[in-house]
């Protein structure tokens, strides 16, 4: 099979007026279909409860985006018995043909792109270019590893030869397993988690978050679209407690994907641990949880450069990425200087309704609107308030940015996952200092260095203890096929979403002798 080398899906900054009219027509479009109700889809039929879950619009909560059927346990169970039996077929495609029908997924992604983008901006609040660089990486995560596939089929060539003897080892798939996306990056994250999976012949069950149950769904109409047989992507919206808990713990999942918080992921690990009646085999679990990161600013450093990256790291998608810049470690002697920069640059940014392309948009849910209340009050008692500090007025999530100076290493704003656009500014005297503070954390997944002095970053670059290291630019927006994804600590199994051999999570080797 012939494709073309893999190269990443641009994303849209709309600065030209065609691209801001064709988001406006894709945003009035999608209005016009708020309101409908989204089956769940099992071995591709349309399964359809009383009970709903009811996703809003966070900048206008009263707005209803779309509704999707409330799966219940029967329905988990029905769905992973139409995987299994889906898998019986598809593991025996050839991986040409799988990777075909991917890269049909994603020509369909491509001329969908502003209508998902769109969805995006009202389910979720992502402004304009956050949505076009989410739908972006769900087109490179489907690109890239139908690719990757490819590299996996004949077996493996660098074997001994053994005299009298034929030896043969090859990968196969795994089998049916969960995959469990988070509603900051749905359509992203879904799709390069249960593409992975699928396109070397594993089938699964997509348990969307609650919040994002339309943008789900429509990528699992994409998948159907393409020719995806039935039962290879089974779309079950439901309730974590209810349908996730329940495939978590069955004997008959083979494997686990999910990506959230550390708390809900800690409670997957124990429950996946347990070996159940009737279990054939030790479950896989890949998680990826949250993040503490950290931009270290030394004395040597572009103060103009490193606020930009601030603030770019900070307050892109509200904070609300595992990537983001929640820590702001400064060397004392350029503290001052570099804080006020960053304030004014946070001065200057627009918050507004998401469809309208803010600089920021609201906040996901009402959860989240009281959790990052709740650290602004820790914030006030635990540093000082350099700019920002309010939740604003109307029925929105909507906060300013806001940086707290002076906080303690060890201050709960300095360790706890905000998930918001909050700060903690900390003032260490030196390199060394400072790298040892943005160590100083359970998570492990993203940081970054501004300095010009080359023994400091070579250090660096051995000691900043995180999976995704960057040195003199903003510490989120990594690309798939370019810097594979995934943290150290309790931020996660390190999978490397978006890496060479990510697919070798859900494949297994058998090895074949035979006497001659």
């Amino acid at each position: 099979m012939h494709v073309l080398p893999y190269v990443n899906e641009p994303y849209d900054t709309f600065t030209s007026p065609a691209a801001q009219e064709e988001m406006r027509a894709a945003l009035a479009e999608v209005r016009s279909q708020f309101g409908q109700t989204y089956p769940a889809v099992i071995g591709g039929k349309r399964v359809q409860r009383d009970a709903l879950i009811v996703s809003t619009n966070p900048s206008a909560p009263s707005e209803v985006v779309g509704k999707a059927s409330r799966a219940t346990r029967e329905d988990a169970e029905a769905a992973l018995d139409a995987a299994w039996k889906a898998f019986d077929s598809w593991k025996l495609w050839k991986q040409e043909d799988r990777s075909r029908v991917m890269l049909k997924a994603a020509a369909i992604m491509r001329r969908r792109k502003r209508e998902l983008e769109a969805w995006l901006v009202y389910e979720i609040g992502k402004n304009w270019v956050e949505a076009s660089a989410e739908v972006a990486e769900m087109i490179d995560f489907t690109e890239y590893y139908a690719r990757q596939a490819l590299r996996h089929v004949g077996g493996l060539g660098h074997l001994n030869a053994f005299p009298g003897e034929e030896n043969q080892s090859f990968y196969i798939p795994l089998g049916a397993g969960l995959t469990i996306a988070p509603w900051n990056f749905p359509m992203a994250l879904m799709t390069g988690m249960t593409v992975g999976a699928v396109v070397v012949g594993n089938t699964v069950v997509c348990k969307p978050a609650e919040d994002t149950v339309v943008a789900i769904a429509k990528m699992a109409e994409i998948f159907e679209e393409a020719g995806l047989p039935p039962g290879v992507i089974n779309y079950l919206p439901g309730l974590g407690s209810e349908v996730g808990s329940y495939l978590v713990e069955h004997p008959r999942t083979r494997f686990i994907n999910f990506t959230g918080s550390l708390a809900t992921g800690k409670r997957i690990n124990e429950a996946a641990a347990k070996v159940g009646e009737g279990q054939r085999w030790f479950k896989r679990v890949f998680l990826e949880l949250g993040g503490k990161d950290a931009i270290l600013v030394d004395e040597t450093a572009d103060l103009d450069a490193a606020a930009l990256g601030v603030i770019q790291s900070a307050y892109g998608y509200q904070g609300q990425k595992c990537s983001a810049c929640s820590r702001l470690v400064i060397v004392d002697s350029v503290y001052d200087r570099l804080i006020e920069r960053v304030v004014e640059r946070a001065k200057s940014l627009r918050v507004a309704a998401a469809e309208t392309n803010p600089d920021m948009g609201p906040v996901c849910n009402l959860a989240q609107d009281a959790k990052v209340r709740e650290y602004l009050g820790i914030g006030r008692s635990e540093g000082k308030l350099l700019v920002g500090g309010r939740r604003m007025d109307g029925d929105g999530f909507f906060f300013e940015p806001t940086v707290f100076g002076d906080v303690a290493p060890t201050a709960r704003l300095a360790q706890e996952e905000v998930f918001g656009p909050v700060v903690a500014a900390i003032r260490v005297k030196n390199f060394d200092e400072g790298l040892a503070v943005v160590n100083n954390t359970v998570y492990g997944l993203t940081g970054a260095l501004y300095s010009r002095d080359r023994a400091r970053i070579e250090l660096a670059r051995r000691e900043f203890h995180v999976g995704n290291l960057y040195f003199n630019r903003k510490c989120s927006g990594a690309l798939a096929g370019v810097q594979p994804f995934g943290g150290f600590n309790l931020t996660g199994t390190d999978t490397k979403t978006g890496g060479p051999d990510y697919l070798l999570q859900f494949l297994q080797m058998k090895s074949v002798a035979e006497r001659l």
